[in-house]
């Protein structure tokens, strides 16, 4: 029978919306039958978070003042989000994490009480606020202690599913962690984060979620570029969700500091919570959990880049044990296929180029290993090492990256969804002229084949596409219109460039938060074709203004 999701109060150690059962028996002819339907939460009242499953397994700072420290023997230190002084606005909600993340109802986010629980004005009946202590390497180097600087783990919520779900605020004030920052995240970099993570998530890439974007009048001082031009910027906060928020450095920093209780302690508490494959009570689950965590990394970057994105800032302390996309920075999707794209302005030396994410991953994951090999004996340790004793051959040089470097990314794959088309849409098979191939594609000549037009100049392009041409005609049982149907549901047509994310942030920071909203709406659904992302540009070729746009770390 029916459930009705009520907002009536569940003690647990995870945060609830608890279960009103009602049942509303309906009778026929033949049977009797119950009817389910759904009500979510419209009330924060009895809408509840808990930190009590962490903090009942894994110790907690006993300083409990908020000053910046070396902190010692803990994972997480009680520190409570800092309210803005100014104004707070509201400005972006995603509907889908709300409502089948959290049991929300959208209506909700029209409440004083959520912008207030978003923003870091208040906190929800069973939270205790944590920042969470890591280290990590950052651009090859130790870093030591660095943590939850400005991020605040509000706590876990446990939805109608069954899923455990821990709320993060990121913006929200100082930390033991800040060091010399002053714990706020800008707006600009706050509507990049929101936008992509809900981006990520619907090209099918694992990423933490974004539920809110909330804006202050608040003044924050940024250096954005390094330059030495402090400008004064808005205060944001954006509310993120994730399974867990532990990363690479989450380990490093308890093998770095020589507390191996602490670190066998933490590990088998992400084992049991996330690790289901992996029994807690076997020899081997560190071995077997860091086999996970390699396949699943490896993946992972795999994803990034299918759509051609580029995190950025590949530190270990950005790395999530889980294998999600977290901490969205500096990051970028390149258009024409670059190995040496970097979209981070800080990235001197281009570390963290798209074309060596592979390799960073390489290099994290053996800095897990060695945060893993004090709990190892050396027959563990040597199983820990398969599969990682060779680097791999990650875009190497010869003609295939060659050829790459002048594929325009995305728009290249959607020209071929329509390759061998029908009259109707205008597209005709190239045609050899000698050592080249024609570029009669004709009267309906638009931005769709510039990518086509640019590729085929390449010396490579005749044998390439002649084999690909015999490829499809192999296919003996297909047809064009169920390739280009596979090809449409896996080739975006939109994915989040620089130059949307920056004229979506320049417009919000004159209070116009329209293409904010328009980007959203796109980007949930990527493979579709969006008559206003159309009008905007948003599958055109990158504006020769915004080549070479890269984004600096400062947020």
């Amino acid at each position: 029978c029916h459930a009705v999701v009520g907002s009536f109060v569940q003690p647990g150690l995870e945060g609830s919306s608890s279960l009103l059962h009602l049942f509303n028996n309906k009778s026929s002819q033949e049977h009797s039958y119950c009817e389910t339907e759904v009500r979510l939460a419209s009330s924060l009242d009895f809408w509840t978070l808990s930190s009590e499953n962490l903090i009942a397994v894994l110790p907690v700072d006993p300083v409990k003042e908020n000053y910046v420290r070396k902190v010692r023997n803990c994972i997480f230190s009680i520190a409570f989000p800092t309210p803005f002084k100014s104004r707070v606005r509201l400005v972006a909600v995603s509907k889908e994490v709300l409502e089948d993340i959290l049991d929300l109802d959208l209506s909700i986010s029209e409440t004083d009480a959520f912008i207030q629980l978003v923003s870091g004005g208040k906190i929800v009946s069973g939270s205790i606020p944590l920042a969470h202590r890591y280290g990590g390497h950052q651009f090859g180097i130790w870093a030591d202690q660095l943590g939850d600087g400005r991020a605040h783990l509000i706590g876990i919520y446990r939805n109608r599913q069954g899923e455990k779900w821990e709320l993060q605020l990121k913006g929200s004030g100082k930390t033991p962690y800040s060091r010399n920052g002053d714990g706020r995240a800008v707006l600009r970099s706050s509507v990049r984060e929101f936008l992509c993570s809900e981006a990520m998530y619907h090209l099918g890439i694992p990423t933490s979620r974004a539920a809110s974007l909330a804006v202050s009048d608040d003044e924050v001082w940024r250096d954005q570029f390094y330059n030495g031009n402090v400008a004064k910027e808005r205060g944001a906060v954006v509310l993120r969700v994730a399974k867990s928020w532990f990363r690479i450095g989450s380990l490093e920093i308890l093998a770095h500091d020589s507390e191996l209780d602490l670190l066998r302690t933490l590990l088998d508490f992400i084992i049991q919570e996330h690790f289901p494959s992996v029994n807690v009570k076997e020899p081997n689950r560190y071995v077997d959990f860091f086999s996970i965590v390699v396949s699943e990394t490896a993946q992972l970057i795999a994803l990034w880049m299918s759509v051609g994105f580029a995190h950025g800032v590949c530190n270990t302390d950005n790395f999530s044990l889980l294998s999600i996309t977290i901490d969205y920075g500096p990051f970028g999707f390149m258009e024409a296929y670059n190995p040496d794209f970097v979209p981070n302005t800080s990235d001197d030396e281009r570390r963290y180029k798209i074309g060596n994410q592979a390799n960073i991953g390489m290099f994290n994951l053996n800095k897990l290993l060695q945060a893993l090999n004090p709990l190892l004996d050396p027959g563990q340790k040597q199983l820990g090492r398969l599969g990682l004793l060779q680097q791999p051959s990650i875009l190497p040089d010869g003609s295939p990256t060659d050829f790459h470097s002048q594929m325009l990314w995305g728009l290249f794959f959607l020209v071929l969804i329509f390759w061998a088309g029908e009259p109707s849409v205008g597209v005709r098979p190239l045609t050899p002229q000698g050592d080249r191939y024609s570029q009669d594609i004709p009267l309906c000549y638009t931005w769709q084949f510039w990518a086509l037009e640019t590729i085929s100049k390449h010396k490579l392009f005749p044998a390439w596409v002649s084999q690909y041409l015999l490829r499809l005609k192999s296919n003996m049982n297909d047809s064009d219109s169920e390739r280009r149907k596979r090809m449409t549901t896996v080739n975006p047509r939109y994915v989040l460039k620089n130059w949307m994310a920056e004229s979506a942030v320049q417009k919000a920071e004159r209070n116009d938060f329209s293409e904010v909203h328009l980007l959203q709406q796109v980007l949930q659904h990527p493979f579709q074709k969006h008559s206003a992302a159309e009008k905007a540009g948003y599958a055109s070729p990158t504006p020769s203004w915004a080549k070479d746009l890269r984004v600096s770390c400062s947020s």
